[in-house]
């Protein structure tokens, strides 16, 4: 396999892997461990940047795909991508400021900013890997 095919995949490693960061991260803090929390959520914001740049770096070599089937499923995806999209494009600044907030020691403020800031990236990272799935296994079947 090349690493053109392999790196979809790949970026939705990424995707799952953020996901999984921020579970650990939400329930490392409603445990009272700030230290866990804080370590994961690094590493949440870490993969995510990654997963970003190298979503790029795949769009920049690779192009868009677009979606191969049509009917019910095809409307399915572009309804999942779609609120995807715009919902880390919307999300993003908010992780910043989360972070930002929780380096800071602006507890106060970090929570109310994450409180809706974690569903929506949570929701992202499923999706995204969902998106994979839906363009690049569901639809051949």
């Amino acid at each position: 396999m090349s690493w053109t095919e392999l790196h979809p995949a790949f970026n939705a490693f990424l995707n799952a892997l953020s996901g999984v960061f921020l579970v650990l991260g939400v329930r490392a803090i409603r445990n009272g461990d700030r230290e866990a929390h804080k370590r994961f959520l690094l590493r949440a914001i870490t993969v995510s940047a990654l997963f970003l740049v190298s979503y790029l770096v795949r769009v920049a070599l690779t192009g868009t795909h677009r979606y191969p089937g049509d009917g019910l499923d095809k409307i399915i995806y572009l309804v999942i991508l779609t609120s995807h999209t715009v919902l880390a494009v919307i999300c993003t600044p908010f992780i910043v400021r989360s972070a930002y907030l929780g380096l800071k020691g602006r507890f106060e403020m970090h929570r109310k900013v994450a409180r809706l800031t974690a569903p929506a990236w949570l929701y992202v990272s499923v999706t995204g890997v969902i998106v994979y799935f839906m363009l690049y296994h569901l639809s051949r079947w």
